[in-house]
């Protein structure tokens, strides 16, 4: 039996996309995480949902694009691979996205990172204001 909370079914975590949901850290942060299909075992594989490039949610809110196996940044096209998170391109070129640890077993995802808590699928609510990149605060 896996420890740990279940998140999705297996199913439910599309062939090219992503599954959202929002997870707490150890700091009470609330993080976006993404369940992508890979091709290596357990064969999903979850990401903290920000390129490592620049504070960009590679998943939105309906799916991460994706291609060949890769997670793409909407911004600037870096890729990612969907088994190891390694970035070999692009803006992004030479790092990888932070992982969170997972458990599939019969046919259930399970969050089994002791660092992060399960807190709903989906991504974390916002004041409903613009989604913005400037680097200009108010």
């Amino acid at each position: 039996m896996v420890e740990g909370t279940r998140i999705a079914s297996v199913e439910d975590v599309p062939e090219v996309g992503s599954y959202l949901f929002t997870a707490e850290d150890a700091f009470t942060n609330e993080r976006e995480v993404i369940l992508v299909r890979c091709e290596t075992e357990p064969g999903i594989e979850a990401w903290i949902n920000n390129c490592t490039h620049e504070n960009q949610r590679l998943d939105r809110g309906s799916g991460a694009a994706m291609r060949d196996g890769e997670i793409i940044c909407p911004k600037h096209g870096s890729m990612f691979d969907s088994c190891s998170g390694e970035c070999d391109n692009g803006e992004a070129a030479g790092t990888t996205l932070p992982g969170v640890e997972i458990a599939v077993e019969d046919d259930g995802v399970f969050l089994s990172d002791d660092n992060y808590t399960f807190l709903r699928v989906g991504g974390v609510e916002d004041d409903g204001g613009p989604d913005s990149t400037s680097h200009i605060g108010f």
